[in-house]
């Protein structure tokens, strides 16, 4: 990319839809970036102090490495909705949204009468994706919520501390409910934005992060309660096998993953460990992971340092054996993989130098998603974005 920016770029599959991003944090201003990558025009309203640029880390107040990524592909408009005028001027620019992202208390957006039902009498064909903690409806729709309680109230707390046997529970180190949640908004969005190109209709899309979190961890986890009476406990037992873990080799760390008794055989011959081979464990017709993957496991983790992480993706390509070296964040921009495929490529923002841009993770054949603009300044599109209002224009 390169450092003006490329308003002339390949549009993607959403060009000339709008999308208002009315959020804060992480969850709703992802999403919105998201929709930005693939095309959308996307208008940030913030306010005053909009939260998704906290930090001390940064080159320009308000700059934050956080706010370079997640904040491109957007025009920043600075309007202080407590202000009766300027409130006038973000309703007017929602009037023209195909999309509107909210994450706002709903009495909030109630008493700026930027509700669902006040939005939709004047712009029919509004989709209006919300995102909350809890479920509207429910005795907790009113609880404030963070990514750590959602991650406590979805299960995933419980799944973190059964499978590492640790001794106090563990949230991801990751803000894992809130990017799940962007990704469920996406999806919505561009779910409800079918349904209103076929009718002409928008609709209101609620994402309760904690039913999405728990529904996303369910999907292997319910296990033995998915049926009724049980059949036995929740947790997907390969996930939960406390042998599912990195392995070391001579001089790192690898996920070597063999599933087959052939797989395990194979890896001990490489290793050297030819006896091995002969185990009656791998030497049925599958592996009982449930009664023997534990075992097994520290039989693997006995051998893998015989080989370095490079000996061992040659012998796990060879053999068909699920393979990957434990990538360290720090390195991941000299890591090949990540280099030939364009996923932090250096880039230069026009106030705060050389940064590094997150690649986008997808490949369209036609409508190629793109990188078309730096994540600017707060306000920074104030006074364009509110004259093509005063025109009459969608600025799409």
């Amino acid at each position: 990319m390169e450092s003006a920016e490329k308003t002339d770029a390949p549009g993607g599959p959403l060009a000339g839809v709008r999308v208002v991003d009315l959020s804060t944090v992480v969850m709703g201003p992802y999403a919105a970036q998201i929709l930005g990558d693939l095309g959308a025009d996307v208008v940030k309203i913030e306010s005053p102090n909009d939260t998704v640029r906290i930090g001390t880390l940064h080159r320009t107040p308000g700059m934050t490495p956080l706010n370079l990524n997640v904040n491109r592909n957007k025009r920043s408009v600075r309007l202080d909705l407590k202000d009766e005028g300027e409130r006038a001027r973000a309703l007017d620019l929602i009037g023209t949204a195909d999309i509107l992202i909210t994450n706002m208390r709903v009495g909030a957006l109630r008493r700026l009468g930027m509700d669902h039902d006040s939005l939709a009498a004047v712009n029919p064909r509004l989709v209006h994706v919300h995102a909350q903690g809890f479920r509207s409806g429910s005795d907790r729709a009113v609880l404030a919520a963070y990514d750590e309680t959602v991650q406590a109230a979805s299960g995933l707390v419980d799944l973190a501390q059964r499978a590492g046997d640790v001794g106090a529970p563990v949230v991801l180190p990751s803000i894992f409910g809130d990017k799940v949640a962007a990704l469920t908004i996406v999806y919505a969005a561009l779910a409800a934005l079918v349904h209103q190109r076929a009718t002409g209709r928008g609709q209101r899309v609620e994402v309760p992060m904690v039913d999405t979190l728990l529904a996303f961890n369910l999907v292997e986890h319910l296990q033995g309660r998915t049926f009724e009476p049980p059949e036995g406990p929740t947790g997907f037992p390969l996930s939960m096998n406390k042998g599912h873990r990195a392995r070391p080799t001579k001089d790192g760390l690898a996920m070597v993953m063999p599933y087959s008794p052939e797989n395990f055989r194979d890896l001990f011959v490489a290793a050297g460990r030819p006896d091995l081979a002969e185990d009656p464990r791998v030497n049925g017709e599958f592996i009982d992971s449930t009664r023997d993957g534990e075992d097994l496991a520290d039989l693997l983790e006995s051998v893998t340092p015989r080989l370095t992480t490079a000996e061992w993706a040659e012998v796990c390509a060879r053999h068909n054996v699920p393979f990957g070296p434990v990538l360290r964040l720090d390195e991941a921009a000299d890591d090949p993989y990540v280099r030939d495929g364009h996923l932090l490529d250096v880039a230069e923002h026009p106030t705060e130098g050389a940064y590094r841009v997150i690649g986008i993770p997808l490949v369209f054949s036609a409508t190629p998603a793109s990188v078309r603009r730096h994540a600017p300044l707060p306000g920074q599109h104030t006074d364009e974005v509110l004259d093509e209002l005063a025109r009459g224009e969608a600025g799409r």
